[in-house]
């Protein structure tokens, strides 16, 4: 009935919001990237019109929006790690897929999160460490905020230590910083007029 399916697609969209609105609370979203998709999910929770390559399986609008930015935003890891390979950098493998060193001289005009640990022993050498994907996860869910470039730009004085050892260091690696809002806006306007990226793909490998 289509009472029923009205139902649905409400909840469906309700739960999509709260969970927009949680990881941007656990901080896995940015606040504008959180907020927009909770704006697609209200306002278009399922598709306007056919796409090019016709009606999405999915039938959830939102979703094929996230999956398509997702899809999108793969390209950027893959970029990363051929930078890397060409510049020699070393640094544990997922490391290279998400990050790449910068100047610790200028690291507060850089956009991204700082993914080392450094800290000074008593002999004045500096401990490094890499903080993997797992290890961000488990200080998110601690609520232990990750150090951000932008904040050490506007709030410098509550950094002094930081900036004082990045500046040591040399070279300090931090992830990229390309705001998720551009891929949610390609995966918008793929999602409103291709369709579903993944679905489009798994029909090119089929030969459908």
């Amino acid at each position: 009935a289509d009472w029923r399916t009205a139902a649905a697609y409400l909840t469906l969209a309700a739960v999509f919001c709260g969970f927009f609105y949680l990881f941007q609370a656990m901080n896995l979203f940015g606040g504008a990237d959180a907020y927009a998709l909770i704006v697609i999910t209200a306002c278009i929770p399922f598709h306007p019109f056919e796409t090019i390559s016709g009606t999405s399986p999915l039938g959830f609008f939102p979703f094929t929006v996230l999956i398509n930015a997702v899809l999108i935003n793969i390209a950027a890891p893959l970029a990363i790690l051929l930078k890397n390979l060409i510049e020699g950098n070393r640094a544990p493998l997922s490391c290279l897929f998400l990050g790449f060193p910068v100047s610790g001289e200028k690291i507060q005009n850089e956009f991204g999160f700082v993914m080392e640990d450094i800290e000074e022993g008593e002999d004045g050498r500096l401990v490094r460490r890499f903080i993997g994907f797992t290890e961000s996860l488990r200080r998110i869910i601690r609520g232990e905020r990750r150090i951000y470039t932008k904040d050490l730009r506007q709030h410098p004085d509550e950094y002094q230590k930081e900036l004082t050892l990045y500046r040591k260091a040399g070279r300090v690696w931090i992830s990229y910083g390309i705001p998720f809002i551009i891929p949610i806006t390609a995966g918008f306007l793929t999602a409103l007029f291709v369709g579903d990226i993944f679905f489009v793909i798994m029909k090119a490998i089929a030969g459908m």
